[in-house]
């Protein structure tokens, strides 16, 4: 018979993750040991493995709870009953806010992605490959044609390109708000999705 986790057990946990995932992005993936995690949520080295096996499931933990927040956030915009500039603007919206909360774990998922092995680094791909996916979708609402030109994948990407690194600038307690950026973002969007020439795409 399974034995029961202990009370709180998912709550210390999710502490531990976090804190990891401050730690590796401040100092890297093989630049954090164990001691200094388990130093960091005030636990021992030996309480710290009854929550963690070893310092990859670590890794593992902050990758995949960090790309299935994000794959969550497209399935909830996408079972909104939205108009497709209203859903190219809420999704930004979300995912301008979801990163300026998940500022460690998004760099870690971008710069220690590579320290895991290949199969679980394709899981972590196809993850983003659906993120991305869904935000080309989403681009092709408010301009179809971008669908034949093949421009909509390079367009997302410039995208995320504005917003994925915006927390190395944009200050909390500065005069703009992650909300006020958000609209920012969406602004030069559709100030520009139209003007983006197709006809002469791959002409050279």
């Amino acid at each position: 018979m399974p034995r029961k986790r202990a009370a709180g057990f998912d709550n210390q946990r999710d502490l531990i993750i976090e804190q990891a995932a401050t730690l590796f992005a401040r100092n890297g993936f093989p630049g954090t040991s164990m001691n200094e995690v388990a130093e960091a949520c005030g636990l021992s080295k030996a309480s710290l493995y009854h929550y963690m096996s070893d310092k990859y499931q670590l890794l593992m933990f902050i990758c995949e709870g960090h790309i299935e927040r994000l794959c969550a956030l497209v399935d909830e915009v996408a079972q909104q009953d939205l108009a497709p500039e209203p859903r190219l603007r809420l999704m930004v919206q979300r995912f301008v806010e979801e990163y300026a909360d998940a500022q460690n774990e998004h760099r870690v998922l971008t710069e220690d992605v590579r320290f895991l092995k290949e199969e679980d680094q394709q899981r972590i791909f196809a993850g983003e490959r659906k993120v991305v996916g869904a935000m080309a979708q989403a681009m092709i609402g408010v301009r179809p044609e971008l669908d034949a030109s093949k421009m909509a994948k390079p367009l997302t990407m410039l995208l995320f390109g504005m917003i994925n690194w915006m927390f190395m600038w944009l200050k909390p307690d500065g005069g703009l708000t992650h909300e006020r950026m958000a609209m920012v973002v969406s602004d030069l969007l559709f100030g520009g999705i139209g003007a983006v020439r197709l006809d002469d795409i791959g002409q050279s």
